[in-house]
């Protein structure tokens, strides 16, 4: 499958270069408004990518990402790529030259980003994007470098489809994942019989459509969790009517609970910069 720009595409973004990497590192941060993309790209070095605020998406190979404020993206090299965006985003792409590539996976992928990753790419965005990086910056880059080939990877997690009936059915959860309406009800809104939709699912996503709105809750969850907000006004912000069955639901797809996901992620910040 080739990666396809979404049809509501209205602002097309170029990257600064294609076919040569200036520097052996290179970082960017980028402003993109609703409804963005970039053209479909392949290049030999691989690219890392973090949204600091909203979700950037990505088609890579075969494969659909979204990356939000939680979790970056690697792309390989020599991966057909494009990215896009239903909102306004702001986020960040690394460009690393081949041989620097060495210690990150030979596919793409999600990376869970540690707090120590996390810092340097705020600080690299504040320092402002610049054609010629002084040599502290240079060496801060390939200490990010490093520490990325030490954060957990993960599959794209939220899978996308191709097929624009059950696209239609998906896109309202994505953008607003407090939407409770019942497979039935879903169905019938979008012309479909409930059975049709189950199936569809399990075809197109390889999991059920609970499974997959459950997954855009984590999504959406884990930086207003980071932000400090309570589990319970969360958990009521994305439809469910207890904090009990959103910690059900998160240590089922995360391996544990909010509380302990997050004391795990401070421990290894520490252990980072001791």
């Amino acid at each position: 499958m080739k990666p396809k720009v979404p049809a509501t595409t209205a602002h097309i973004r170029l990257p600064p270069f294609t076919d040569v990497l200036p520097v052996p590192v290179f970082f960017r941060t980028e402003r993109m408004p609703a409804h963005a993309s970039y053209p479909i790209l392949r290049h030999a070095w691989g690219e890392f990518v973090y949204s600091f605020s909203g979700v950037t998406e990505v088609t890579a190979g075969d494969q659909y990402f979204l990356a939000p404020p939680h979790l970056g993206l690697w792309i390989a090299p020599e991966t057909e790529h494009t990215g896009f965006n239903h909102q306004a985003a702001v986020h960040c792409s690394m460009y690393i030259r081949r041989d620097l590539c060495n210690g990150m996976p030979d596919y793409s992928c999600a990376v869970m980003v540690t707090p120590l990753v996390r810092a340097i790419l705020e600080h690299l965005r504040d320092l402002g994007n610049t054609p010629e990086p002084e040599p502290a910056r240079e060496r801060l880059l390939r200490v990010l470098v490093d520490q990325l080939s030490t954060c957990r990877t993960t599959g794209s997690f939220i899978p996308h489809t191709d097929d624009a009936q059950l696209n239609a059915v998906l896109q309202p959860l994505r953008d607003d994942p407090a939407d409770n309406r019942t497979i039935a009800e879903l169905a019938a809104a979008f012309n479909l019989s409930e059975r049709t939709l189950i199936r569809r699912c399990q075809t197109e996503l390889g999991m059920s459509l609970t499974e997959w709105r459950q997954r855009v809750r984590i999504v959406t969850a884990l930086p207003m969790l980071r932000s400090g907000r309570s589990v319970e006004a969360v958990a009521l912000d994305l439809g469910y009517a207890s904090s009990s069955a959103f910690i059900a639901m998160f240590r089922r797809l995360m391996g544990s609970s909010p509380r302990r996901f997050f004391a795990a992620e401070l421990t290894g910040a520490a252990n980072a910069d001791q």
